[in-house]
């Protein structure tokens, strides 16, 4: 029973890991920096430090949710979106005109950047939705339950 307590949390811990700590942490010592990077989509000063504190409330917020479990699905479909949507914003290899499938390309570097975005969404996906049709049902019934992953009624 321990040993399956301790996968349930490394499994979650690995899927969080890149927002908490380390994107959380780099957003809070590097402020100026995830400013400027902002700064490319958005001019408006005032919203790019919006949008950063609340990247930086969702990367905190929800990675707890679901290492703890407590609205974990819902938790999962925020970060899902998250990525989705940072992918889209911040991981533009279209708008690059270097993309080569040999040699160096910063562009292809970047494509790769925004699949491992779309990869860690689907994780999430798997995670609020569940691997089945009624746990898919499940969620759009009760979208604020929780999974329940440390329950000894599994």
């Amino acid at each position: 029973m321990l040993l399956s307590f301790l996968v349930i949390f490394l499994e979650r811990l690995i899927l969080i890991a890149l927002f908490l700590p380390f994107s959380a942490i780099d957003k809070i010592l590097n402020f100026e920096a995830a400013l400027k990077q902002a700064a490319v989509v958005f001019l408006s000063r005032t919203l790019a430090i919006f949008l950063i504190l609340s990247g930086l409330f969702i990367e905190i917020s929800m990675s707890l949710a679901i290492l703890t479990g407590l609205f974990d699905r819902i938790a999962a479909l925020v970060l899902a979106f998250y990525c989705i949507v940072t992918a889209l914003l911040w991981k533009q290899f279209w708008k690059r005109p270097d993309f080569r499938l040999k040699g160096v390309s910063e562009s292809r570097d970047l494509f790769w950047d925004f699949l491992k975005n779309f990869a860690l969404a689907g994780g999430f996906l798997v995670l609020a939705f569940g691997p089945n049709p009624n746990s898919v049902n499940d969620f759009v019934a009760h979208p604020l339950s929780s999974s329940h992953p440390y329950s000894l009624d599994r």
